[in-house]
């Protein structure tokens, strides 16, 4: 027995240590510029969420909720905002980024002659995206505490849930990037973004819309996503958001094998 498991916890052990090795690379070669983009990626949901959350808001009053319960337009918003630039954080690493060190960096090549696998560079890109986003999630949770939209400890178990739709959008960027011919192609993955940006109970109830459209909103992973953050923010959770849990983890679980043999297929020819 023990000589059947050892192998394995070796084998884990080593390739998350290749896994985290990605990691180091990337923190190595950080410049300035990088935090200043980082830093624009959380203004654009603070803007987001003053110029609609509070002054929409302002016109708009309170919502209820489709269980009763009743929230200030603020706090309906905000949980959104939160999902959303988990959203853009990820995608930011995972799809341009990734793209650039895959097809005109060369950079994963080189990788590959050591004993790096194409698997475990997926891990250490999406790894390496996460910290990317986790860094805006915890500073966006942060102002909605500040701003009495949610509790310190909703804000924590928030946490938790924006990191996991990290995940989930960073593992399907790198999934959608193996299949990019140019940069081009990246103008459809700003469209569809921003699309999800507006029609994923962001602003209104998915109840707003017609019915059609509404079943079409609630299949986006976009709107699981808010769906599961709103429900822990405004203490609503539910088991419904045992479907937004599941959801989220097929798509990282589709998202890393899709990436793991496509990097394979691209870069061991």
């Amino acid at each position: 027995m023990v000589t059947l498991v050892l192998p394995r916890l070796v084998s884990f052990e080593g390739a998350g240590r290749r896994s985290a090795s990605v990691v180091e690379r990337n923190a190595a070669t950080l410049r300035s510029a990088y935090w200043l983009v980082m830093a624009s990626g959380l203004l654009e949901p603070v803007l987001y969420l003053f110029s609609i959350g509070v002054g929409v808001g302002t016109l708009v009053g309170d919502l209820t909720l489709p269980d009763g319960r009743v929230v200030t337009y603020a706090a309906f918003v905000a949980p959104a905002m939160l999902a959303s630039s988990a959203m853009a954080g990820a995608l930011s690493e995972t799809t341009f980024n990734f793209f650039g060190k895959m097809k005109f960096m060369k950079l994963y090549d080189g990788m590959l002659a050591t004993p790096v696998r194409p698997i475990e560079i997926a891990l250490g890109e999406l790894a390496w995206a996460m910290i990317r986003g986790n860094i805006y999630a915890a500073a966006f949770l942060i102002l909605m505490v500040v701003m009495d939209l949610t509790t310190p400890a909703r804000a924590l178990a928030a946490l938790a849930g924006a990191i996991l739709v990290g995940f989930a959008f960073g593992a399907a960027g790198m999934a959608l990037s193996t299949f990019m011919r140019s940069w081009q192609d990246f103008d459809l993955v700003a469209s569809v973004q921003f699309t999800l940006f507006l029609f994923s109970g962001t602003f209104v109830p998915a109840e707003a819309y017609p019915s059609v459209l509404r079943w079409l909103v609630e299949a986006t992973p976009l709107y699981r996503s808010v769906d599961l953050i709103r429900a822990i923010t405004t203490g609503g959770v539910g088991w419904l958001q045992l479907i937004d849990i599941a959801y989220l983890l097929v798509v990282v679980t589709i998202g890393l094998i899709v990436a793991g043999r496509r990097m394979e297929k691209l870069l061991c020819k």
